[in-house]
């Protein structure tokens, strides 16, 4: 699966360039996608499933010890105006945010697998559905959003008619506490995460999407 809508391929194309993956994947949203990982990451010990008799369907994923929270330290509203980041947000230049952020992601994937999740949040056809795109190297990420959103080919139909959407581009990195930043660009519709995986660190569509570009 690819897409039509050239700023989307695009986009695509330069964060490989740069996060140099060894594969990338365009997810459908479909069962099968979502069993498939989720088989994945249990072999792979990503997951390990819970009692199938009392907890159907039920997996523990443990996270890095040094990843266990939101941090409010290390997330910046990046606006022109440091008025606009709000008075209970950090705020960065964004031209800065940006060197510092894409410095990290530089070769961040290698090894790894480059996922493109095309989402929407509510109902594929309501005028009030907000549409993006996370891509991210976890498949965590990836079947969490399938959960949480309307994610797939759906999404990315009615994407590439409306021509516009919410980039979100993240990476578990090293996990390193202090290689650890989200940065959110309201005046791009774009956001940027690094060094966890850690729900709303890395969930984009959650707090970093619906959250604090919307209420922007």
């Amino acid at each position: 699966m690819t897409t039509t809508l050239s700023d989307l391929q695009n986009w695509v194309d330069s964060v490989a360039a740069h996060t140099r993956p060894d594969a990338i994947y365009w997810c459908d949203g479909s069962t099968e996608e979502y069993d498939r990982l989720i088989v994945e990451m249990c072999d792979s010990g990503v997951l390990s499933p819970l009692d199938a008799r009392n907890y159907p369907d039920c997996y523990l994923h443990l996270s890095d010890p040094s990843d266990v929270a939101r941090v409010e330290h290390l997330t910046f509203i990046c606006t022109s105006s440091q008025e606009d980041a709000g008075p209970n947000n950090h705020w960065m230049d964004p031209s800065e945010a940006h060197e510092k952020v894409d410095a990290l992601f530089d070769g961040a994937m290698e090894g790894r697998t480059l996922y493109v999740i095309p989402y929407c949040m509510g109902p594929i056809d309501s005028p009030y559905a907000r549409l993006g795109v996370e891509i991210t190297d976890s498949p965590y990420v990836v079947i969490n959003m399938n959960l949480m959103t309307r994610m797939g080919k759906n999404a990315l139909q009615r994407i590439e008619k409306e021509g516009s959407f919410v980039k979100g581009l993240h990476s578990t990195g090293d996990l390193d506490p202090d290689r650890r930043f989200i940065m959110h660009f309201p005046e791009e519709l774009s956001i940027k995460s690094i060094g966890s995986g850690y729900g709303g660190n890395a969930l984009l569509g959650k707090k970093c999407h619906a959250l604090r570009i919307a209420s922007h």
